[in-house]
């Protein structure tokens, strides 16, 4: 007789329920747009990788760091409108400050006072100690997880996306082929969305080089966003004693120029240093004739050009230009942002709405509450 035991029957319930991972997604470009974007999702608790071709967060909220002090080369200042933006704004008290440019005046092309702007229907202001302060205090959650609470969030800086394709392992998702700072070359699956906050040509290319969402691309082909080319300058020299004030009085114009439309006393902004220091825009007119033109021709022209409209003649020892291939919003998409739920793929940034700072912040929110 066998005296085994039969095996007991399972009495027990129905399966426990299968634990489902949150949604990964992929942020393509760490500007405000892709930060505000970014952020949003993490705070919903899904799970993001953030890829920046930059060494850092910003994009054109940016802050040049130089031996005399900060210049900043994208974004001067940036207003208040939006409820959200305020809101979220209370977060960053400290990286924010009132700028008057009550002093901002409108020269004529000899660079003669035509008119005071009128006085500021609402407050400007500007992030401390540079423009990239506020962009890279958003983005602290995304760039350093484990110092909140172990965050699903990762950034990879100085990485170029260049194309974007189906997961080799799990079809339904996407994998990212990119280059970092030394040319080595990547492949990083395992996303459900891929969100592309970059400027609309950027987006517009790696889709096409992709083989991807050839609707999208076709959404972009009204929008139209102007270059320019920024001369940053520095007059160290200007701080000595008994010195008298260095150029105008006015430490912000707009100018009818045909080279410059804006300059701007970086030292005049809160937060500063006090070493004189100016940023000077070139017209969206002039930077596109002249996109394609050697550096050193460029910053010759616009030295010339300053000294034409500000009577700074002397030689300053510190002068270097950036150029913005896409730089200012001429006619936008006109809706806050572009997303094919089909395929996961979607698209943000200023140029949706115009080229305020808050258009960028608006864009990327707008596009993370669509899809989570």
């Amino acid at each position: 007789m066998n005296n085994k035991k039969a095996p007991s029957k399972r009495t027990t319930s129905a399966r426990a329920p299968k634990v489902t991972e949150p949604l990964h997604f992929a942020v393509i470009g760490a500007g405000m747009a892709g930060v505000a974007c970014a952020r949003t999702l993490l705070q919903a608790g899904l799970r993001v990788s953030v890829f920046e071709k930059s060494r850092g967060f910003g994009g054109r909220m940016a802050t040049r760091r130089t031996e005399f002090g900060g210049f900043d080369h994208g974004a001067q200042y940036f207003t208040v409108r939006d409820s959200r933006f305020a809101r979220v704004l209370l977060t960053a008290q400290a990286q924010v400050r009132p700028w008057s440019v009550s002093t901002v005046r409108v020269l004529d092309a000899f660079g003669h006072v035509l008119a005071s702007a009128p006085p500021p229907t609402e407050p400007h202001f500007v992030a401390v100690p540079g423009m990239s302060g506020l962009v890279n205090h958003w983005a602290q959650p995304l760039a350093q997880p484990e110092l909140h609470g172990h965050l699903p969030a990762r950034t990879f800086t100085g990485t170029r996306v260049h194309h974007i394709e189906r997961d080799a392992l799990h079809p339904e998702q996407w994998q990212l082929r990119a280059e970092d700072a030394d040319g080595g070359q990547m492949v990083i699956g395992g996303f459900d969305r891929v969100l592309l906050a970059v400027p609309h040509m950027q987006a517009h290319d790696l889709l096409q080089s992709s083989g991807l969402a050839p609707d999208l691309r076709q959404a972009l082909t009204e929008v139209q966003v102007a270059p320019c080319w920024t001369l940053m300058v520095a007059y160290p020299n200007a701080m000595q004693p008994g010195l008298a004030h260095l150029g105008p009085q006015w430490n912000a114009a707009r100018s009818t120029h045909h080279r410059i439309s804006w300059l701007a006393r970086e030292n005049s902004k809160p937060g500063r240093e006090r070493i004189e220091r100016w940023t000077v825009q070139a017209s969206p007119a002039w930077s596109t004739k002249h996109l394609e033109d050697d550096a050193e021709r460029v910053k010759a022209k616009l030295l010339k050009g300053f000294a034409e409209i500000t009577g700074i003649r002397a030689t300053p020892p510190h002068a270097v230009v950036h150029r913005w291939r896409y730089a200012q919003t001429q006619t936008p998409l006109g809706r806050s942002h572009l997303f094919d739920p089909a395929l996961g793929i979607g698209l943000c940034g200023d140029w949706c709405l115009g080229h305020r700072v808050e258009d960028a912040f608006v864009s990327g929110l707008e596009l993370a509450l669509a899809v989570i």
